[in-house]
């Protein structure tokens, strides 16, 4: 079941991300790609330019920030090649991904050279937007077995989402071992996906992305209007969308709308909205990438002042900050409050978002088999506080039914089958979700997975305080959670963190973890709140001193 060795071919920024964790597990990995055009004839000594393609991506991997690598020595595990000379090596690797251009042609090309050299080894390919079965379409049945799809994020080391797609002939044991070693040795969280276009996370997050921009375009809602909108009130990163985009790169949004568009049917929703505008396409004649290139939506001038583009005319001017009306509502009344203000924002955001839920709503049972899935893998893949299901229990199922019904829509399948109720509950201490038929069915963790939040929903704390709390978490563990912002360390975490100890040996534990569930660990000491406690602490000494002196 060990994979003992991993080759990585296409030493993009994702191929070579991917080989870094590989390399970040400790295990070796061998990286390949294309020979560079002025590549010397082959001879000894000179196989360095050969490999200068993947020995650059190596070298990028050492200076990238993020940092890719945990530890700059993990780059010696990372072995540097090109599929000209060193597709024999593949024989000596368990696993091999696949991460070129999104083509077919190439990629079905190459796996008949990795078949040749590796007839055993576990191929898997990276797309993002291509089915299994067009992959291995005319490939040996040999082949098939063990091939699937794993479709990692950007940044591989920091996006814990992995998609795994099956075909019906592969292997139970292949997608076992591949699954084992990503999820323990890589630390990805693992969410199984059907054979469709876009897989689940970019089926979504794609359409969000093309209908907020087209939208916006429309209706004439400015960049930072957009973003505020769509961002916090959601519970979307800071990013929003425009910034988002500006992330990933604007270049590759055409690539991904593209693919999309021809391989999903006309009738689906994603389709009415039309080509990438063409404000797109301009600013990337101009090498206006996002953050790779020149600037994006956003930029900054020479003095470092950000600067904004303008949807209509294409100019950029100062950021004005906005704080649209509708997102001051959502402060005190919710997501309802936002989407129900009287303004053309809170319009723009009914619109966009309308669509959104209600095309992954439409998609229960065909991307995925349930909510659940679908939901977690826009947390993992796309840094969703709330998943899209999440999101239409917040506004309420019947709202949110009621609203379609009125603009004359059609009701998604699982909210007519939620019938005014909650798409999730907790029952006996037990989260649930709805199923298409009715019924709710309990979360299902996968094999040696505790969730701390699954604890706190079916018992009560040992001991609790503002800021912290201990936990039993069963065979003899205890935890202790930090809760304060941010789960900054205080004066009551400090006091809990001494209780821990004598609470842990008095109720015969065998075991104290620290560990808590929010996006930060600890963002580290509240110095402020600390030094409080210690003026009040001198305080109440000088005062003893006085009062028994």
């Amino acid at each position: 079941m060990t994979i003992r060795k991993v080759a990585v071919i296409g030493a993009g920024v994702m191929g070579a991300g991917i080989a870094a964790q590989v390399a970040n597990a400790g295990t070796p990995v061998l990286l390949l790609d294309i020979l560079p055009k002025d590549a010397p004839a082959k001879k000894k000594g000179n196989e360095d330019a050969r490999n200068a393609v993947a020995l650059g991506a190596i070298a990028k991997l050492k200076k990238s920030n993020p940092a890719a690598l945990m530890h700059p020595r993990n780059a010696n595990l990372i072995e540097a090649g090109n599929t000209t000379d060193d597709l024999a090596k593949l024989k000596e690797c368990d696993w091999v991904i696949e991460a070129v251009i999104e083509r077919l042609d190439i990629k079905q090309a190459l796996y008949k050279n990795i078949y040749t050299f590796a007839p055993k080894a576990i191929v898997s390919s990276n797309t993002s937007t291509i089915p299994l079965a067009d992959l291995v379409d005319k490939m040996p049945k040999a082949f098939r077995q063990n091939f699937l799809i794993t479709h990692f994020f950007n940044p591989p080391r920091y996006m814990r989402l992995l998609e795994i797609v099956t075909g019906p002939e592969t292997s139970p044991k292949a997608v076992e071992r591949v699954s084992q070693f990503a999820d323990i040795s890589m630390g990805k969280s693992l969410v199984p996906c059907a054979d469709r276009p876009g897989f689940i996370a970019n089926r979504i997050g794609t359409f969000w992305l093309h209908a907020a921009t087209t939208i916006a375009i429309k209706n004439k809602v400015d960049v930072e209007s957009a973003d505020a909108l769509l961002g916090k009130p959601f519970g979307v990163p800071k990013t929003g969308v425009f910034g988002l985009i500006d992330l990933v790169g604007l270049d590759l949004i055409p690539h991904v709308l593209g693919s999309l568009q021809t391989t999903l049917p006309k009738s689906d929703a994603f389709q009415a909205l039309g080509p990438a505008p063409t404000i797109l396409g301009n600013m990337i004649s101009q090498g206006m990438t996002g953050r790779k290139g020149k600037g994006g939506f956003y930029r900054q001038d020479e003095q470092k002042n950000k600067l904004v583009i303008d949807l209509q005319t294409g100019q950029y001017a100062a950021a004005k900050r906005p704080k649209p009306a509708a997102v001051e509502a959502s402060k005190k009344g919710g997501l309802k409050a936002l989407l129900e203000h009287n303004s053309p924002e809170a319009r723009y955001a009914w619109e966009v978002m309308g669509q959104t839920l209600t095309y992954a709503a439409n998609l229960v049972g065909e991307i995925a088999e349930d909510i659940e899935k679908i939901d977690r893998a826009m947390r993992l893949g796309y840094n969703w506080k709330y998943g899209p299901f999440e999101l239409i229990d917040k506004l309420g199922t019947e709202w949110f039914a009621r609203r379609l019904k009125e603009e004359g829509k059609k009701i998604p399948p699982i909210l007519t089958a939620a019938q005014g109720r909650k798409l999730y509950r907790v029952a006996f201490g037990k989260l649930e979700f709805l199923t298409l038929t009715g019924k709710y069915q309990p979360i299902q963790r996968a094999e040696g997975v505790i969730l701390l939040e699954d604890i706190k929903r079916a018992s009560k704390p040992l001991a609790s305080n503002m800021s912290a709390s201990i936990w039993d978490i069963g065979d003899g563990v205890a935890c202790l959670e930090f809760h304060s912002k941010m789960n900054s360390l205080n004066v009551f975490s400090l006091c809990m963190l001494r209780k821990a100890p004598k609470l842990v040996a008095k109720k015969g534990f065998k075991a104290l973890v620290i560990y808590n569930e929010g996006s930060n660990f600890s963002v580290g000491a509240n110095i402020g709140m600390l030094m409080v406690a210690q003026y009040i602490h001198l305080w109440l000494f000088i005062r003893w001193i006085l009062w028994y002196g």
